[in-house]
């Protein structure tokens, strides 16, 4: 699907442009500014690539004063920014904006501290989730939230979207392990929220700041906290005749009060992709699997893993694996780490979605999205961070048939508002973006939704930090944490789709 067509810069607008690079060349030397066509197209979506934009400029900073000056520069001259990571976001959070300047924090590369005694790893916000791991892996040490883009994605964005992962039904998301930040303000100035200790003193900067999506600052620097890699970790697979029965299952394990490493769900079709791209050995007479993990002392463990399988047994379970080995682990976890690339191999394109249930819910959410399947007339394959309710649903579609995008994205606005009917909220990792801005009034008030930008507001009051994500109207600050409402449609442009 091609892109809305923008209309032909005019000559000032050209001028102006020449004249914001030649200043950002200048804070920035070297190679740190890319303003050619050909090379900003690499930079043009995020991980929803249903909708691409080329940004006005793309700047690649490496310092915390470069920045605060490119921030300040702006700020002076009403210059809108958008900040990115390395571009994993799948809610469109990281998507250009034609006028905007695209700050790309990828160069921020270096681990600056780890601290064992602390228990604590200060990184710049490009380094990788895994990276953290990978670099404390030797001394027995681990960072527990990990998305299945740990790879790729960097820790700033994680901050930026408070992301989740597997193991974050038991250690908790980005929010529960960051100890502090440093950021700039739109007008350049730096702060530091928080530290290597355990809690700040004031307001919760640090907990308002995780999953603001970059509308209030720059994070340029991050301190985690790490843990000790537990004694003894297994992994059980269950494979249920139905997707109401492994659903009941997850409860049923959380209401005799185990709460696992981590407890993943996958249905049929995603189960059948996974195990066409990593062959582990899941099973493909089932409707739906489980992966349970249970960590700790070693005896512990193994009498959690009987509770379990009775459990999953007087729920109907009719395959049960346990690991015998850390490798067997690992390979059970591969296939749901790879689900949303191997279900890329059935379909030429998907959405992926990101809503958050009350678990006893979860039958009833899985019965609805089977009759928007049918309403639609598309497929959909589902992985859940069962344990916490976290649903990515993948939605099937082919972007060069007729209607099929549009088809996709009202039947996840559906799968969202149904989400929230059951007490549900519209996000649990993936945040809100362009994707889900304009489903904002299903969840909040009026009155929630302003509050929330006065707190933009005294952030950023001139709205010049990744404008139109997040919020479906636009609103103006009179004055800094002050605003005055303008009541109507969001006035951003349109964002084009591929």
């Amino acid at each position: 699907m091609s892109g809305l067509a923008m209309p032909a810069p005019d000559a000032a607008t050209l001028a102006r442009r020449a004249e914001i690079v030649a200043d950002m060349r200048i804070i920035v030397p070297g190679e740190g500014v890319v303003d050619a066509e050909n090379a900003m197209r690499a930079f043009e979506t995020d991980a929803l690539t249903a909708y691409r934009q080329l940004p006005m400029v793309v700047v690649l900073p490496q310092t915390t004063a470069q920045v605060a000056r490119i921030l300040k520069y702006c700020s002076d001259r009403n210059i809108r920014v958008v900040p990115r990571g390395s571009g994993t976001s799948l809610s469109g959070g990281a998507l250009p904006l034609a006028d905007a300047v695209l700050l790309v924090m990828s160069r921020f590369n270096r681990i600056l501290d780890i601290d064992y005694a602390n228990r604590t790893v200060t990184a710049q916000p490009g380094v990788t989730n895994l990276g953290i791991t990978n670099a404390v892996q030797y001394e027995g040490f681990y960072y527990a939230p990990d998305p299945s883009s740990q790879i790729a994605c960097s820790i700033g964005g994680n901050v930026a979207e408070n992301s989740g992962g597997v193991h974050c039904l038991k250690y908790g998301l980005t929010a529960n392990n960051v100890l502090g930040v440093e950021m700039v303000l739109m007008n350049g100035e730096v702060l530091r929220l928080g530290g290597k200790h355990l809690d700040a003193e004031g307001y919760d900067l640090l907990g308002i700041m995780t999953g603001s999506e970059g509308l209030l600052g720059v994070v340029t620097e991050v301190t985690v906290r790490i843990l000790k890699k537990p004694e003894t970790a297994r992994a059980v697979l269950l494979g249920f005749p139905s997707s109401e029965q492994a659903g009941q299952c997850v409860a049923d394990i959380i209401g005799a009060g185990i709460i696992p490493g981590g407890m993943e769900m996958m249905d049929r079709p995603a189960i059948k992709a996974a195990e066409d791209f990593v062959q582990v050995g899941y099973p493909l007479d089932v409707e739906a699997l489980l992966i349970v993990e249970l960590d700790g002392p070693a005896a512990e463990v193994d009498h959690l893993i009987s509770e379990v399988e009775a459990i999953a047994l007087r729920n109907g379970s009719t395959t049960c694996r346990i690991s015998t080995s850390e490798e067997e682990r690992m390979a059970f976890w591969a296939g749901r780490k790879a689900a949303f690339p191997a279900v890329g191999r059935i379909s030429p394109d998907y959405l992926c979605m990101d809503g958050t249930i009350p678990r006893k819910e979860l039958p009833k959410v899985l019965a609805g999205m089977r009759e928007l399947s049918e309403k639609y007339g598309l497929r959909v394959a589902n992985v859940f961070h069962a344990g916490d309710g976290n649903l990515h649903p993948l939605i099937l579609y082919d972007a060069n048939k007729d209607d099929e995008l549009e088809r996709a994205e009202a039947f996840g606005a559906d799968i969202l508002r149904l989400c929230v009917r059951v007490g549900g909220v519209l996000t649990g990792e993936h945040g809100v973006g362009v994707e889900k801005r304009d489903l904002m009034p299903e969840m909040f008030s009026e009155d929630d939704l302003n509050q929330q930008i006065r707190v933009k507001c005294a952030f950023d009051p001139n709205h010049l930090l990744n404008p139109g994500k997040v919020f479906p109207q636009l609103h103006r600050c009179a004055e800094l944490g002050r605003m005055h409402v303008h009541r109507g449609q969001v006035a951003f442009p349109d964002i084009p789709r591929f």
